[in-house]
C-alpha cells in the first residue's frame, strides 16, 4: 500500500507538539496507531517503522515526545550525547504531560477525515512505556509495548498515586508486552515484578520474552535482529487489525 507524509503541529496543555503523519494514499477512513519513539524522537528507523505499520492500511502518528524540551524539529543522535540529553528530557518530563499529550493526539486523530476515530498505542524503549501509558486512557483499545522501560522501576517523574505501575488495573483494552530476555534495562526480575502485577490485576493481555537485547528493533547498530522485528510487525499488525 502506497502511503503519504505530512507534518501537523498539534496544540497540548504543555505546548505545540509537532507529530509527523503516516497513511495511505487511498481513500478511505483507517484506524489510527500512535507510535512513540525512543528518547531520541523521531530517527529514521521510527520512520521506517511508522511507514511499515502504515502501510499495512493504518494512519500513524508520530509525536515528538519531549517537544516541551526541545526546538521543533529536533533529532538526537544514536551516541554519547544524545542519549544523555535524551535521558535527562525523561527524567524532567512528568507523566501527567504525556498524559495530555495522548489525549491531544486522540482528540486530532477522531477529528481527521482518513480517520475511523479507533485509536491504539505502539513504542519501543520508553516508547514502549508510553504505549503502555496511553492505554491508561479508555479510548485507546490495544496497545503494543516493546521493551518497555521505567515500568518496573518507577523512575519517570509523576504525581503521588499516578506512577504507571500503579496503575496498571486502569488498563480497560488489549495490551501487549514484547521483552528481550538480555535486556539490562529491563532485568528478569524487573519483568517478574510486572508479569505478577499483570496476573493480579487481571487485564486483557498477551505476554512474550524473546532471545534478544535492548533495541532489537531498531535497524542501525549491532543489536538489531531482522527476523525477530518482522515477526514482530506482523503481531503489532494482526492486533490492531483485529481490535481496531
Amino acid at each position: 500500500m502506497i502511503i503519504s507524509h505530512q507534518s501537523h503541529d498539534i496544540a497540548t496543555a504543555t505546548g505545540t507538539m509537532r507529530t509527523s503523519v503516516y497513511r495511505p494514499q487511498a481513500d478511505g477512513q483507517f484506524p489510527a496507531i500512535i507510535f512513540y519513539s525512543e528518547i531520541f524522537q523521531q530517527t529514521a528507523p521510527i520512520t521506517r517503522s511508522a511507514a511499515i505499520l502504515a502501510g499495512h492500511g493504518f494512519v500513524v502518528l508520530v509525536p515528538e515526545v519531549f517537544h516541551e524540551l526541545n526546538p521543533i524539529g529536533t533529532v538526537l543522535a544514536y551516541d554519547d550525547a544524545g542519549k544523555d540529553k535524551g535521558n535527562a528530557d525523561k527524567w524532567a518530563k512528568p507523566l501527567e504531560s504525556h498524559d495530555s499529550d495522548t489525549q491531544a493526539l486522540i482528540d486530532f486523530a477522531q477529528t481527521q477525515s482518513y480517520c475511523t476515530g479507533s485509536v491504539g498505542a505502539m513504542g519501543v524503549c520508553i516508547g514502549g512505556h508510553l504505549a503502555y501509558r496511553a492505554a491508561l486512557n479508555p479510548a485507546i483499545k490495544a496497545a503494543f509495548c516493546l521493551y518497555a522501560t521505567d515500568i518496573h522501576s518507577d523512575t519517570l517523574p509523576a504525581q503521588a498515586g499516578n506512577n504507571s505501575f500503579e496503575r496498571m488495573a486502569d488498563i480497560q483494552g488489549e495490551i501487549h508486552f514484547i521483552w528481550g530476555k538480555q535486556d539490562p534495562h529491563v532485568p528478569q526480575e524487573g519483568r517478574a515484578k510486572i508479569y505478577q502485577h499483570v496476573v493480579a490485576t487481571g487485564i486483557n493481555y498477551q505476554w512474550q520474552e524473546v532471545n534478544a537485547q535492548h533495541a532489537f528493533m531498531r535497524d542501525e547498530g549491532d543489536r538489531y535482529d531482522p527476523a525477530l522485528a518482522i515477526a514482530m510487525y506482523q503481531q503489532a499488525v494482526a492486533l490492531f487489525s483485529r481490535t481496531l
